[in-house]
């Protein structure tokens, strides 16, 4: 590519980033540093009537914990570089003295005009409209028959007085008449419009604020945007920002409209309704409204690898072409090319994303994971030694999904059972049990050796030599140690929890239960 790779990923900080959001950043990133590019993140911040106070740090924090870093970005940040290149302010509040020039620029050539129409004025269009069996739409058919109050149907003098009295009005762009438009977007081809179907938006307001059509264009240009990467709701906008581009005589960026994230089902976007009704989250972290006091859940607090969300989101969309599923970030910026982008909507499978994080269990060092289950038996007043933790997770991992999943795996290796299954004691303790546990531990009690192998072959000569059932010792054994049927290889547990806790524990189950 001759002209340098740069991207933005541009959120409104109204609420928590939803995935679909996660994964627009992600794809820009990934498409960026793979062709050695710059990844921009911009905030766009102009309606300021749904702005949402910690929205940009959310969004800043989710980047972070998903190792999706910015070159450049809002100043005061984790991740950004604010001083990088000539680009900034990266809040699109802090650059609204910029738009005006640009809204008048349009309006000095033509391409756009100023229209006093209140919304009630509007409405009663509209209604119309739809008494008639018609749809209302402000363009080429209507702006200058006398109907609708513009500057198109006004005398510059009128327009000048209103404008100086006060008036609300708004700058819209003039769509052009009886044009096809041959569109290209780098996912779905060509695409092409009837510009008399568009209605012309409006793109500035009399309060000195743009609206998103205007603002994202002016900023893209300026901040040399070589590929706009975003989500396929952005594409009926697709014509304006083309129209708006040749309007200012500028180059415009290559587009490329991503699929949307289905719900599990398969039909419409997946939702934080969905989340919440299938229990799973639709957000990276978890998130706090500040208003209601509402949580909504956050893959990292429900115990997620962020390393596996990110490689979940990735495929969510975009397939590689090859059976490969686990992808570290440097395959996947290898990897990716917008080519192999889907058109059609990927369908979320919360299966699927507990299955990457099994994956990704299975790949890291149980000493990284000891240090993360040791923080959780803290908060359970358990303190022991990093090595025996490790050691314990050794038996269990390959059952865990969430590092959370070691307790409920292992916490026999870290407390005495205070209870037994009902179940497993109607079925497993017979009359002669406590004396056969009597003797069995009386040998265990006589084994100097104490790994796993060496107690494991010890016992099992005895219970040969005795010639009693295997089931009927090493089944209440197993009960004595967990307090269950369950559980990593049995002299594995006796090895770890050592001669005294075991005999501790057969001891117990027999005065408890015979």
């Amino acid at each position: 590519m001759s002209q340098r790779v740069r991207v933005r990923f541009a959120p409104s900080p109204t609420g928590p980033l939803h995935i679909g959001g996660v994964r627009t950043a992600l794809y820009n990133y990934l498409f960026a540093k793979k062709h050695g590019g710059d990844f921009i993140l911009r905030i766009e911040d102009t309606d300021q009537t749904r702005y949402v106070e910690n929205a940009e740090q959310y969004i800043i924090d989710s980047l972070e914990w998903c190792n999706i870093p910015f070159d450049e970005g809002p100043a005061s940040t984790a991740l950004s570089n604010p001083s990088k290149g000539n680009y900034g302010p990266y809040r699109q509040s802090e650059r609204k003295h910029l738009y005006k020039k640009y809204a008048d620029l349009l309006l000095e050539n033509g391409w756009a005009y100023i229209a006093f129409d209140t919304s009630e004025q509007l409405d009663a269009h509209r209604k119309q409209h739809e008494e008639e069996g018609k749809t209302f739409i402000y363009n080429w058919h209507n702006r200058e028959k006398g109907r609708l109050v513009n500057s198109l149907v006004l005398s510059d003098e009128e327009v000048q007085k209103r404008i100086e009295s006060g008036e609300n009005y708004v700058v819209r762009f003039k769509s052009p008449e009886n044009e096809t438009l041959i569109l290209e977007d780098e996912i779905r081809g060509q695409i092409t419009i009837d510009t008399n179907i568009l209605d012309d938006k409006v793109l500035f307001k009399s309060d000195g604020m743009p609206t998103y059509h205007l603002a994202n264009i002016v900023d893209d240009h300026l901040m040399e945007i070589s590929h706009v990467i975003r989500g396929e709701e952005w594409l009926p906008s697709l014509p304006l920002h083309v129209l708006l581009y040749r309007a200012f005589d500028w180059q415009a960026p290559k587009f490329a409209h991503l699929p949307l994230i289905l719900k599990p089902v398969g039909k419409g976007k997946l939702s934080k309704r969905d989340g919440d009704k299938l229990g799973f989250p639709v957000f990276p972290l978890e998130y706090k409204n500040e208003q209601t006091n509402d949580v909504s859940r956050g893959y990292r607090e429900d115990g997620y690898f962020s390393d596996a969300f990110v490689n979940m989101l990735s495929l969510l969309g975009w397939n590689p072409g090859t059976e490969q599923e686990i992808f570290s970030l440097e395959q996947l910026i290898e990897a990716f090319d917008l080519s192999r982008v889907s058109k059609s909507g990927a369908k979320f499978n919360p299966d699927k994303t507990k299955w990457f994080n099994q994956q990704y269990m299975q790949q890291k060092e149980n000493n990284e994971l000891a240090d993360l289950f040791a923080a959780i038996l803290k908060e359970k007043g358990i303190e022991t030694e990093l090595s025996f933790v490790e050691k314990g997770i050794a038996l269990v991992k390959e059952r865990a999904v969430f590092v959370s999943d070691f307790w409920k795996l292992s916490h026999f290796l870290f407390q005495t059972p205070e209870t037994y299954d009902e179940k497993a004691v109607k079925k497993q303790w017979k009359e002669q049990t406590g004396s056969i546990l009597e003797e069995v531990s009386s040998v265990i009690e006589s084994i100097d050796e104490f790994s796993s192998g060496h107690i494991e072959s010890i016992v099992k000569e005895w219970i040969t030599n005795k010639e009693i059932g295997f089931g009927k010792v090493m089944q209440p054994l197993r009960l004595s140690l967990v307090g269950a049927l369950q559980g990593p290889h049995l002299f594995d547990i006796i090895e770890m929890i050592g001669k005294q806790e075991t005999l501790f524990r057969i001891q117990k189950i027999r005065s408890e239960l015979s």
